[in-house]
């Protein structure tokens, strides 16, 4: 396979995300659906509708969310709607439960290592193209979280979350917690997962990450570590493989004295498996250029 064009900038600002999607120079056509992380209630790292503002404006795109399978401020419709108003979403844009409503759309997987089906928020049908914005950050169960993980549990209904979780198993949020899977069927259910919603929007899909906020701990965390490293940047590419390749590949070069904290919680949960799963799928690869944006 190609190798895979990803963009770097070391700027992280508002106006920046705008100029990195720009170099991909992709046109989202129709209704665009913008995923984003909105944050738990009590999490003081997620990135803010502020800072996202300029660029869900810019492609005139509607936040989208799904409701988590875990207790919380977002396990149900009503919640997590009064969470989104608090966090200052519906301020600025249209916010989109994709599954407040059932039943889920349910998308085929062919050839997954793991997944038969993905089951996602059914409103994903009504959209056209996708812009995945994404913080790269770690995370308490994959390890990490970047392009792959939004694609993946972010699209993912409550009751497709646990089926990940399960690797195929549980669709009842009330018991996926005991009977989780084996680490690497979990990484490769979302590699699957991934595959499937990718394949959705297949050259009408784009992804950012941005690394700041660099903590262990997801946004999805109520209470959650302060960020252990330096902000890197912000890196976008038409390939989420690649893009969260190049990602840890910058964590790995890192002098910063938070990097071994950072890495133990990925490696810990093998969560580059996860990239590997995705590769081997063949919906992108990790082999890319870096191209410096000034």
């Amino acid at each position: 396979m190609q190798k895979s064009k990803v963009y770097f900038t070391k700027k992280i600002t508002p106006e920046t995300v705008v100029e990195m999607f720009k170099v991909l120079n992709i046109d989202l056509p129709g209704k665009v659906a913008v995923k984003v992380h909105s944050g738990e209630a009590g999490n003081q790292n997620y990135l803010h509708p502020e800072f996202m503002r300029p660029m869900v404006e810019y492609v005139k795109g509607t936040i989208v969310e799904c409701n988590t399978a875990y207790d919380g401020e977002r396990n149900s419709t009503e919640k997590h709607q009064k969470l989104i108003a608090d966090h200052g979403w519906t301020k600025y844009f249209d916010v989109d439960i994709m599954d407040a409503e059932g039943p889920d759309m349910v998308l085929p997987i062919t050839n997954g290592k793991v997944l038969k089906e993905n089951l996602v928020g059914k409103n994903i049908a009504n959209y056209d193209s996708m812009l995945i914005l994404s913080h790269f950050k770690g995370h308490p169960a994959g390890g990490y979280g970047g392009a792959l993980k939004q694609l993946s549990i972010g699209c993912a209904s409550t009751v497709g979350k646990c089926l990940i979780h399960s690797g195929g198993l549980i669709t009842d949020q009330n018991i996926v917690w005991e009977h989780m899977a084996e680490q690497d069927v979990f990484c490769e259910s979302m590699a699957d997962a991934a595959e499937s919603v990718a394949e959705l929007f297949k050259g009408k899909i784009a992804y950012v990450n941005m690394m700041c906020n660099l903590s262990v701990d997801c946004d999805c965390c109520a209470v959650a570590e302060d960020p252990c490293m330096a902000d890197i940047g912000i890196l976008s590419s038409l390939d989420p493989v690649a893009l969260d390749q190049a990602c840890m590949d910058l964590i790995y070069q890192s002098d910063d004295p938070g990097r071994d904290h950072f890495l133990h919680r990925v490696e810990s949960l093998h969560g580059t498996h996860t990239i590997d799963a995705a590769s081997e799928l063949g919906f992108g690869t990790k082999e890319y250029e870096l191209v410096c944006i000034d």
